[in-house]
C-alpha cells in the first residue's frame, strides 16, 4: 500500500522535526508493508520573504489530491505575527474544509507535569474543537478607524450545520475511543447566549443517539480550573474554535510541554493536516536542541488517519519508552540528547 503525502517543513526548526518524523515514518513503513510517497512544498516565512506568495491556488488543488499533508511549523520572526498563519494555515484549513482539530492531552511516563500528585492515569483526555467557524471566520471590521472614536467588531459565526458536524464527530470519537465514554460541551450559556444556545441544543438532540455515552457541560472558565485541578474528570471535550484555542494550550503544558504536544486539523473522510503544535522556535534554528517528538507524533496521528493504526500505536509506544527510559526533559535543549539523537532512539523502540 503507497499514500501520498505532501510535506511542509515550513520554518525555523520545522525542517529540522520534519526531517525526524520522516525518518520514523519510513521506518515505520519498512516493517508495516506500506509506503509513504511525500512530495515537499516550500510554504512558509522564507518563501513568502522571497516571492510575495503565500499558498497558491493551483498548489492548494494540488494538496487536495493527497491522502494527508505534514505540516513542521509556520512563523518567521521577520514577518508580522497573523500575516502567515492568515494567509496559509487558515487558507489551508477553510479551503480544504478541515473543520476538525483534534488534540490529544496525554501524559507518558517519566515526563513531569506542572499539576502536583498527578501522573499518566490522571491526564490522558482528547480535545474535539471546531476549526473552521466562530471568531476565525473574521467576519466584522472597523468603523472611523484611527480615530479617538474607532470601533472594532469581530463576530463569531456559527451554523446549524457547522455545529451539528463538529458535535456528531466528537460523539463517534467518543464511542470509537473506548475509555470513559464521557463527552464534554466546554462553552459559556451564561454570556454568549446565542451562539451556545445552539451549541446546547444541538449537544442535546445528538445524546439521544449515543445513550452509551455521558454527557456533561462545564463553562470554558470553569473547564480550566478543573483541567488543572482534575484532569481525571475528562474524556473528550467538544468545543468552539476560540476556546478550543486556549484550552488546547493549556492541555499541552499539562501533558508536558509544547515538545510533545501534537496535533490533527481534519476533514472526516477526506484530508488531514498533521502537525507539532509549538510554533517554529527560530531561536533554536539549526542547533539540534529543538524536541522532534511532537512532530513524531503527529506522525502518528497522521498514519492512524490514513489507516495504519498499527504503525501509529508502534510509534505511541516508542515514544512513551523513549520519554520513560531515556528524556531528561521535554525542554529544547534540556533533553539529553540532540534532536536526530532524539529520533533515533524512537526508531530502536519501534
Amino acid at each position: 500500500m503507497a499514500y501520498k503525502i505532501a510535506v511542509v517543513p515550513g520554518d525555523g526548526t520545522g525542517p529540522e522535526q520534519v526531517r525526524e518524523g520522516l525518518k520514523v515514518l519510513q521506518a515505520v513503513g519498512e516493517k508495516e508493508g506500506f509506503k509513504l510517497e511525500t512530495v515537499e512544498y516550500p510554504f512558509g516565512g522564507e518563501h513568502y520573504m522571497k516571492t510575495g506568495e503565500f499558498l497558491p491556488d493551483a498548489a492548494l488543488d494540488e494538496l487536495k489530491e493527497f491522502d494527508a499533508i505534514y505540516l513542521g511549523a509556520i512563523g518567521h520572526p521577520d514577518v508580522k505575527p497573523g500575516i502567515l498563519e492568515k494567509g496559509i494555515l487558515l487558507k489551508m484549513r477553510f479551503e480544504l474544509d478541515l473543520y476538525i482539530n483534534l488534540r490529544p492531552v496525554k501524559l507518558y511516563p517519566g515526563v513531569d507535569t506542572p499539576l502536583k500528585n498527578k501522573g499518566p492515569d490522571d491526564i490522558d483526555f482528547v480535545v474535539v474543537r471546531e476549526n473552521s467557524e466562530g471568531l476565525y471566520v473574521g467576519a466584522g471590521g472597523f468603523i472611523k478607524k484611527g480615530t479617538p472614536d474607532e470601533i472594532a467588531i469581530q463576530e463569531s459565526i456559527n451554523t446549524y450545520k457547522g455545529v451539528e458536524r463538529c458535535l456528531r464527530y466528537a460523539f463517534e470519537y467518543c464511542r470509537q475511543r473506548k475509555k470513559k465514554n464521557k463527552l464534554t460541551l466546554c462553552g459559556k450559556t451564561n454570556v454568549l447566549t446565542y451562539a451556545f444556545d445552539l451549541w446546547e441544543r444541538i449537544f442535546n438532540q445528538l445524546s439521544a443517539e449515543y445513550p452509551e455515552i455521558e454527557t456533561d457541560y462545564d463553562h470554558v472558565d470553569a473547564l480550566n480550573m478543573w483541567l488543572v485541578k482534575n484532569p481525571e474528570w475528562f474524556d473528550v471535550i467538544v468545543t468552539d474554535n476560540m476556546f478550543g484555542d486556549i484550552i488546547t494550550d493549556l492541555g499541552a503544558m499539562i501533558q508536558g510541554g509544547m515538545g510533545i504536544a501534537a496535533g490533527g486539523n481534519i476533514n472526516p473522510g477526506g484530508i488531514g493536516m498533521f502537525e507539532p503544535i509549538g510554533g517554529s522556535a527560530p531561536k533554536y534554528t539549526g542547533q539540534g536542541k529543538i524536541n522532534p517528538l511532537a512532530a513524531i507524533c503527529a506522525g502518528a496521528m497522521m498514519l492512524d488517519y490514513i489507516g495504519e493504526p498499527h504503525g501509529a500505536a508502534r510509534i505511541e509506544n516508542a515514544v512513551a519508552q523513549v520519554c520513560e527510559k531515556h528524556l531528561q526533559s521535554l525542554a529544547a535543549g534540556e533533553m539529553g540528547y540532540s534532536t536526530s539523537e532524539v529520533g533515533d532512539l524512537v526508531l530502536k523502540y519501534l
